[in-house]
């Protein structure tokens, strides 16, 4: 396996997998542009040799496909993910113990190592000197998009306790005083907050290091996650199929294998301004109060080359990794939350707002009625599992006479909006956290959940044309309706206001539905701006249904009521219009666009790959 990036450029580039762009290329919005439009076409990773501004050369997309990132882990995908399944699942091993003695030789091999000092490779540069990428008009500064942030237990100092992730880090921009200090954007659940909230506790600085570049499997050890007792330098030795080097300078951890490393510390209390960012909803995240980081010292190792991605809404790079690591893990999530057959984050959502489930249902209180039981104590379990906390949408159900996949987005949906009583099967969870990056909520990190869950016998047809009560709505000022998939219809409202206004107009929009025929085969109508363009794909509609509405607040029901505190109606409005406390999109630069044509031009660099 590969030592270094560089060993993984070569391979790839003899593979076709990778072009070099010898043109310079200007970091501000140009890298981020071609990223973007060579990610689309499903093209090769970039190596960016002539980067304005620095000496350093820069690489993206390398994660582009997931069969790109595969090929890399090619040596040591078995062995690692047998692995994985052996720590989630203990007893396979006693159960047949012969057949993991080489998984369990794998994982010895896969122990950090420490050295003594720095390889004379290493030499002492500054921020400034670092390739700062600026990805969208509206962002703060430059940031590094894949950085693997490592911080020790301040109550059991070591690397076997340590943690690694991937942070957002600031490098520029605001008030940060360059080459002194940069952001970090977390959060304090987070391996890293609760080491910050410990050393706090003692009334010391905590001391972080960041690793940017080294072997690939280093960067997916930051986003993994792992089994109980499995440390994220030990995945990452295990994956990369070498150990992971390391020495202390300063009393900081310094990874030999990295490419650039910045040291520092966090101070109790200490704060800055962080952001905005172009972020994986498909917006902003806006400018907030996060740690900030006084810098030691930055190295770099010779001909060290700089690892980024663009962020954005999705599908985008991350979403290879969230299917790589998906893949790798397996049925972790069945071990972790018995009864789950399969989880989706739904990638189109923006990954956090959105989750499709299938549990099982093996009981239900009244004999003679299939309805979700044993589905509504899963789902409880899923929105307080890790990640899947972050979660605004829950569809759940359970297979009964046919085979499910949440993968199938339209298969799924359609077959609980068959089955679900809109009166019984809606439960929400009101004034709860919600994706620091979701500013559809009352407020950072707040909002509310709803869980759909549905199960039984079908109970409707859907519509598969718009209904003809939908159509007469002109006069209330909703236009335009628009069938999405069977069963969801897109209808535009007035320009959003406020949300007072929002309840009085639809209150008084929904008292003529009644008289105007039978909506039963429509139970989801979405309220928004531009219908034609929600209707346009199922990704838009994912992505704008499910990042631009808060459940408590902008879900409304036709004939809706109370009955002992239970919230039902007869078919659900999800006000999905832009509200005036919404993060702006991300919209791309047009005059960098044509800019970047150049690159592609006949002669170019990425003249193969596509014609401007």
């Amino acid at each position: 396996m590969y030592k270094n990036l560089e060993e993984a450029i070569l391979d790839l580039e003899k593979q076709g997998q990778l072009i070099r762009i010898h043109e310079e290329v200007d970091p501000y919005l140009e890298m981020a542009a071609i990223h973007l439009k060579v990610y689309e076409s499903g093209g090769p990773a970039l190596l960016f040799e002539n980067v304005k501004g620095s000496q350093y050369r820069a690489l993206s997309n390398l994660f582009g496909t997931v069969e790109r990132s595969k090929y890399m882990f090619r040596k040591t995908w078995d062995s690692t993910q047998k692995i994985i399944a052996l720590k989630n699942d203990p007893f396979k091993a006693l159960k047949n113990p012969f057949s993991h003695v080489q998984t369990g030789l794998a994982a010895s091999k896969a122990l950090p190592m420490q050295k003594s000092s720095l390889p004379p490779s290493f030499r002492e540069i500054n921020i400034a000197d670092l390739p700062l990428i600026h990805h969208w008009p509206d962002d703060g500064g430059a940031f590094i998009t894949l950085p693997q942030v490592y911080s020790e237990d301040p109550d059991k100092p070591g690397i076997m306790n340590a943690n690694l992730g991937m942070y957002r880090v600031q490098l520029n921009g605001n008030d940060y005083e360059l080459n002194k200090e940069i952001g970090l954007h977390y959060q304090i659940h987070r391996g890293i907050g609760v080491h910050q909230a410990k050393a706090s506790k003692q009334g010391k600085p905590l001391k972080v290091s960041i690793f940017v570049g080294g072997p690939p499997a280093h960067t997916i050890s930051a986003v993994m996650p792992l089994p109980e007792g499995l440390s994220e330098m030990t995945f990452a030795g295990m994956f990369a199929g070498r150990r992971f080097r390391y020495s202390y300078v300063d009393g900081y951890c310094i990874s030999h294998d990295a490419d650039f490393v910045i040291t520092g510390d966090i101070y109790p209390g200490e704060t800055k301004p962080e952001g905005p960012f172009g972020d994986h909803l498909g917006y902003y995240s806006l400018t907030h109060e996060f740690p900030v980081m006084k810098v030691h010292k930055v190295y770099a190792k010779d001909n060290a080359i700089w690892p980024f991605t663009v962020v954005g809404r999705p599908p985008q790079e991350d979403t290879s990794f969230g299917a790589l690591i998906h893949e790798l893990t397996g049925d972790a999530i069945k071990q972790e939350i018995p009864g789950v057959k399969e989880v989706h984050a739904v990638d189109a959502a923006g990954v956090h707002p959105l989750l499709f489930a299938i549990g099982s249902e093996r009981y239900t209180p009244y004999q003679q009625v299939k309805e979700p039981a044993e589905l509504l104590t899963i789902a409880n379990r899923i929105l307080g599992t890790g990640q899947l906390s972050l979660a605004k949408y829950l569809f759940i159900t359970a297979e009964d006479e046919q085979p499910l996949s949440t993968h199938k987005e339209v298969e799924f949906l359609s077959y609980i909006l068959e089955r679900i009583d809109l009166q019984r099967d809606i439960h929400f969870q009101t004034n709860t956290t919600i994706d620091t990056l979701d500013y559809s909520g009352t407020g950072l990190n707040r909002g509310s959940k709803v869980i759909f869950a549905a199960y039984g016998d079908k109970k409707r047809e859907l519509c598969r044309e718009v209904p003809e009560g939908l159509k007469k709505l002109g006069d209330y000022g909703y236009n335009n309706p628009r069938l999405v998939m069977p069963g969801v219809v897109a209808l535009e409202g007035p320009v959003f206001s406020s949300y007072q206004k929002a309840s009085e107009e639809l209150e008084q929009m929904m008292r003529t539905l009644p008289s105007r025929g039978t909506l039963s085969n429509c139970p989801m109508i979405i309220l928004c701006d531009d219908s034609n363009f929600l209707s346009q794909s199922m990704s838009n509609f994912l992505w704008v249904t499910f990042t631009r509405s808060n459940p408590s607040h902008d879900i409304y029901g036709l004939n809706s009521s109370y009955q002992y505190k239970h919230w039902g109606c007869d078919n659900l409005i999800i006000d999905v219009r832009i509200k005036p406390h919404h993060a702006p999109p991300l919209i791309p630069d047009p005059t960098v666009e044509r800019k970047i044509e150049r690159f592609f031009a006949k002669g170019a660099s990425l003249a193969s790959l596509v014609s401007s």
